[in-house]
């Protein structure tokens, strides 16, 4: 801790500044930190006698910092004393709140409502205070707590930032891929013109349809950041998580996690194949999936098929997105291009996204926002914990979006168990029991897939009950399998795609979705009923 020592400044305000961890990290990979402390604590008083001025309050911001955040507090409220909050850079002001807000941020390509977000100069920055109401004799004590974010990672950001919309372990519904006006989502005007449509469109959507997360993935664009910045403490049931599809001519990515840009630009000279930019989304800490892998690519939609030009380390990717809501053709599902990732040794989730374009789509059509839905057990409802969720592999896919129909896979040997996204041990000839629950989908069918196929030992069972168990024996022959469960209605329609079950995998695995498989696992059994 540094100490700056005692300030003097307009008249009567005392200063004190600690400055705390200004050091940059280290590695070239975006390490996770949970910010607790501020980097700058500023304490002071403001006097009666300066009721109707503006004080300016002095902190430095070095470089190399994303965000600056600011939390203002201060007392003698119940006297009537106000104080209105501001923010200046070194050329200009960046907020002006008034006295209707305690918390500040501003970023690169979102900042709170009535801050301006940009370049973050390093320097001397202010925090600006207007005195609209002070009486006569009263001494206000004030705090402004200051953090920098030296990423765009959501999880670097500090807790009042990206503190969970709802604290407790569940599962939790989302979509993790649709579009608004910053691509090329559209949506009738008052006059009923196709236009560009407004992010509180689609948001709204998704809280119709009951939603816990969303993520707006527009192509290569961040500014959709700043409406979401907006539109979260309105929203407090739904969160919003930025994310972006990277659009290349070689295929289409999602890119979830962090509001930091991403050059897009592959076959230049500054990303010359398809796993130099998978490297550089890792060194940024993002989430990366593969979108619509086996749609067609050409005039209609360059680049939507998955074509890299060299072969590509898979182990670089989290996920696959296995059902795309915009898929009209078998042919086109993500679902063996993901099987086939398996059969090759990665250890990829399958998840879900609508695609959506339209938001005032119907919600009973396919496309519409939250068709599929991509459901998640995460530690909360926060943008981390559910990528962590996701990373773990306790996920499944709800293809056509209800919102209480739930799949989960457990199986057991030799006293050990694992559920979802995670490995068994079982060597030769062991015995292994597995158990599918399945919620909300009587007249079903549920079938167990091992390493791409059906197996005449694990017979598909029917579901007759609104919430039933199911139950198989599986002798294992000492190699490595996959095992997953999936729901079909009786004419074969699929309606829900569990995640795997890892037998004897030997396939390394990276730091973070080891982590979060830990995580998850620990846990135990989740509840069996989804929470509403």
């Amino acid at each position: 801790m540094v100490r700056i020592g005692l300030v003097r400044c307009a008249g009567t305000v005392l200063l004190l500044l600690s400055v705390l961890n200004l050091e940059r990290p280290s590695a070239q990979v975006v390490k996770h930190a949970t910010v607790t402390a501020p980097n700058v604590v500023l304490h002071g008083e403001v006097h009666g006698s300066q009721n109707h001025t503006y004080i300016k309050v002095p902190f430095h911001v070095p470089a190399g910092v994303r965000r600056v955040t600011l939390v203002f507090a201060y007392t003698q409220r119940s006297q009537h004393t106000a104080l209105d909050l501001g923010l200046l850079d070194p050329s200009e002001l960046r907020c002006w709140s008034g006295g209707n807000k305690s918390v500040l941020t501003v970023g690169i390509s979102d900042a709170t409502p009535s801050c301006l977000p940009g370049l973050i100069p390093a320097g001397q920055w202010n925090v600006l205070i207007g005195i609209p109401n002070i009486r006569k004799g009263v001494v206000s004590q004030f705090t402004a707590k200051v953090f920098f974010t030296r990423s765009g990672l959501v999880a670097d950001e500090p807790a009042v930032l990206r503190g969970p919309l709802r604290a407790g372990r569940a599962w939790y519904r989302g979509d993790l891929h649709m579009h608004t006006a910053h691509s090329d989502g559209q949506c009738p005007n008052q006059s009923g013109k196709m236009v560009p449509c407004p992010v509180f469109v689609t948001v709204e959507a998704a809280a119709r349809r009951g939603l816990d997360f969303i993520a707006i993935t527009d192509h290569n664009a961040t500014s959709q950041y700043d409406a979401m910045r907006e539109l979260q403490p309105y929203f407090d049931k739904l969160l919003l998580i930025p994310g972006r599809e990277i659009t290349t001519f070689q295929g289409h990515l999602n890119f979830l996690g962090t509001t930091q840009y991403l050059d897009f630009r592959l076959g230049s000279r500054t990303v010359p194949t398809m796993n130099v930019l998978l490297r550089a989304a890792q060194n940024l800490g993002a989430l990366t999936s593969v979108n619509h892998p086996a749609a067609p690519t050409g005039e209609v939609c360059m680049g939507c098929g998955w074509t890299p030009a060299v072969p590509v380390d898979m182990s670089l990717l989290t996920a696959v997105e296995a059902v795309n809501g915009g898929e009209r053709v078998p042919a086109y599902s993500g679902i063996p291009f993901w099987e086939q990732q398996l059969n090759r040794g990665y250890r990829l989730t399958a998840i879900g996204g609508s695609d959506n374009h339209r938001p005032t789509l119907p919600l009973d059509e396919p496309g519409s926002v939250g068709w599929p839905t991509t459901v998640v057990y995460a530690q909360n409802l926060s943008t981390p914990a559910i990528l962590d969720g996701i990373r773990s592999g306790r996920v499944f896919i709800d293809v056509m979006g209800s919102r209480d129909r739930m799949l989960d896979l457990d199986a057991q040997a030799n006293g050990s168990s694992a559920v979802m996204g995670s490995e068994l041990q079982a060597p030769s000839r062991a015995d292994v029991s597995i158990d599918a629950h399945v919620v909300d989908c009587p007249g079903t069918t549920v079938s167990l897939v091992l390493d791409g196929a059906s197996s005449p030992a694990l017979t598909p069972q029917a579901i007759s009950a609104s919430e039933q168990t199911v139950h198989w024996n599986w002798r294992a022959d000492g190699a490595r399998h996959w095992i997953l469960a999936e729901v079909r209605d009786s004419s074969g329609k699929l309606l829900l795609l569990g995640n795997p079950v890892y037998i004897d995998w030997k396939a390394d695995v990276s730091r973070l979705q080891k982590r979060a498989i830990e995580g998850i696992h620990a846990a135990g059994r989740a509840s069996r009923r989804l929470p509403r």
